[in-house]
Order: C-alpha cells, then structure tokens, then sequence
C-alpha cells in the first residue's frame, strides 16, 4: 500500500476502538441507554480484547465510581483530585489501580458478562494484545508494528487521558452541573462523541450525547444505523423541555417536567434572567461599578461548590452594587433548591414551586417576573 494506505488503516483501527467503547462500554454497559443484539456485542467485546485488553466489569464499575463520586474522593480520575497533567498523561495508569480494587468491580461492576468467554478468553489480555500485534505483523509487515503501537496508545491518551482530563478541565459548557465537566468540542468524531462530556453528566443515561442543534455526535449516527439494521434498540434519551402557551397553571406535570430537564430550567434561567438583568444593571452602572459587575454574570451561574475564595469575594463585590442581581441571585438558588429536595412530598415541591413563581413576579423584575410565567408553560418534549 501507499504510505496513506497505512496511515487510513491505523485511523479506521483505532476509530472501531473509539466506536466500541462509546457504544457498547460506555452507553449500553455503563448506562443501559440501549440494548445491543448479541453478535454486535461480542465483536465489540472482542475488538476491545485484541485492542485494549480491557475486560468489561472492570470499564464499567470504573465509570460508575467516576460518575457516583464526580470531583470529590473516591473519584478514580478527577483532574481536580489528581491535576490535569497526572490524568492527562497518566489517565490510564489510574484506571489500571482502580480496576483492580474488588471492591469497586463488586459494587459497580453488577449486569455486565460473565460468561465463558469472559472467564476464559477476555480475561487474558496479554493474549488478545499479543495476537493483534501477530495480525498486524502478518497483513503490514514490519508497518504493522507501528499501527499496533498506535492503537495501544489510542484509547489511553485519548479516552483516559483527554476525556476524563480535559473533558473535566477546559471547554465550553452547555449546563452548569455540579461537577466540573466541560464538552472538549461541539462534534464529537475523533473520541465518537466523547467529546460532548458536559452533555453526557447532564444527562447520563442518554444514548445521545449532542444536544444544541449545531453539535454533532457520530457515536449516534452509528447507533441510529444499527437501530435501522435490527441491530440496536434505544432505551433512553435526554428529555427536552417545551413551553406550551396554552397552559396557564402549575400543575404536577409542570413539575415532573422541570425536574426531569433541570439543567436544561437552569440554563434557560441563564439565558433569560441572569444574562438579561446583567445586561440592564451594565447598561445603567456608573463607570466605576462596571469593573466589578461584568463577572458577576458568569460567576452567578456556577455553582457555588466550585468557586474559589477569590472568585466568591468578587461575585460578593459585584452583587452589593446591584440589587436586582442579588434578587436574581437568591432566586436561582431557591429555584436549584427544588430540584436538590430529597425530602419532600410531590405536593410539598409543587407548592414551593408555585409560591417561588408568586414571589418572582412580585419583585418588579420584569425578566424574572417573565420567567415565572414561562415556568407555567413548560412540558416535556416527546423525545425521538
């Protein structure tokens, strides 16, 4: 083959390694998003074993861990734990410690194979590594050494390193989760999606990580061809809120979806409250004020886990030079408290929820008291 020829098959190599960990480790194992037939799970299941030695208990009961302790002890590879450079660099070296505590592939590790052929082939990874290295060196020649080499340090970089750093480090975020979680890029084709991290914490159970129509997801595409080919079946996807101006009241369906789409209330709460108030209080702030409010947006949304001592003491500054921004900011907290109640009743929640839209529009802030009406009106989207 042409030098080219050797570059496209290390890249089509270490995509379907991409491809199986997204959609089989990571959406039907860790998450149940969807189901997978059986043939379609045993070839990923054997690629992963030729390519990455990895076992399926033990991926899954890892990424359960991260996502049960996300940023705070017990995490196995959070960047604010560990630093950005150990994850980045040694990601993989941290899920080889972790995997290996049988405490957590106990706990975490529940509803994945265990069958014969995970008992007595996939368990040895020397031998799935070993005899991929022997089929690259037989179809390349000695090039197949080098395609070998990339390929077992694709999914360590890329998926250890890159996802759980960077996509706990840098990037943009779509929803203010509480947890650091950021989406790398807005298409995710190189990591199959992967790289739509803060989509995924936000909604962990969906088998489609893009959620803003202008990002892009390529480990759903190949969900949606395998789901046309019989071969995969969509359990869940993130809701979606809706506003429907024929409703004029809360009711428990108001609530239901509100909780159910939280980040998605908060985010519009961002966009419609906070963003716009700020932009008034700019607008009529005296030259020196300015300074102090222009962060305050941006601080006001974050949650209050993840500010640092600097930042709280600025955001403090800039609300005592604003009262609507402090009213805004009281209210969002209300608001968020709704949703972190694990205590009370249904009608307990709605009643809080109906006296907060009561309270909003008495304050004579006209976006909050617009918001408080678009509350009545929201609904579930039927997802598809």
């Amino acid at each position: 083959m042409p030098w080219w020829g050797y570059v496209l098959v290390a890249l089509v190599f270490t995509h379907i390694t991409i491809a199986a960990v997204t959609i089989y480790l990571h959406r039907n194992q860790a998450h149940h998003a969807l189901d997978l037939h059986p043939l379609v799970a045993l070839f990923f299941r054997t690629w992963l074993w030729l390519t990455t030695g990895m076992t399926t208990r033990n991926w899954t009961a890892v990424h359960r861990k991260h996502h049960a302790f996300v940023e705070t002890v017990g995490d196995p590879h959070s960047p604010q734990l560990f630093g950005i450079r150990k994850v980045l660099w040694q990601g993989a070296e941290l899920y080889r410690i972790e995997a290996k505590n049988e405490e957590t592939r106990a706990k975490y590790g529940h509803g994945t194979p265990e069958d014969w052929l995970e008992r007595h082939v996939f368990l040895h990874d020397r031998i799935g590594i070993g005899a991929m290295l022997s089929f690259n060196l037989w179809a390349f020649g000695a090039l197949g050494l080098s395609i070998w080499a990339i390929q077992m340090a694709w999914i360590p970089f890329f998926a250890a390193g890159v996802v759980n750093g960077t996509g706990h480090w840098r990037g943009y975020r779509n929803f203010e989760t509480s947890d650091t979680s950021t989406n790398i890029t807005p298409w995710g084709i190189l990591i199959g999606g992967e790289e739509l991290h803060n989509n995924h914490h936000a909604f962990a159970s969906s088998a489609r990580f893009a959620v803003k129509p202008w990002e892009f997801d390529i480990g759903w595409c190949y969900i949606q061809l395998l789901s046309a080919l019989k071969l995969a079946k969509v359990k869940k996807l993130a809701p979606r809120l809706r506003v429907d101006r024929a409703k004029h009241g809360i009711d428990v369906d108001t609530l239901r979806a509100m909780i159910a789409t939280q980040w998605h209330v908060m985010a519009d709460y961002a966009k419609r409250v906070v963003q716009r108030v700020h932009r008034e209080e700019l607008r009529h702030a005296a030259h020196d004020v300015k300074g102090q409010l222009k962060p305050v947006r941006r601080l006001i949304s974050r949650s209050p886990r993840f500010l640092g001592e600097r930042e709280r003491s600025v955001l403090n500054d800039g609300l005592a030079h604003s009262r609507a921004l402090t009213v805004v900011y009281q209210f969002q907290q209300q608001l968020g408290a709704i949703f972190t109640e694990r205590s009370a009743t249904q009608e307990r929640l709605l009643q809080q929820l109906q006296d907060w839209c009561r309270a909003a529009e008495a304050t004579g802030i006209a976006a909050l008291a617009e918001f408080a009406d678009r509350v009545r009106g929201y609904s579930l989207q039927p997802t598809q």
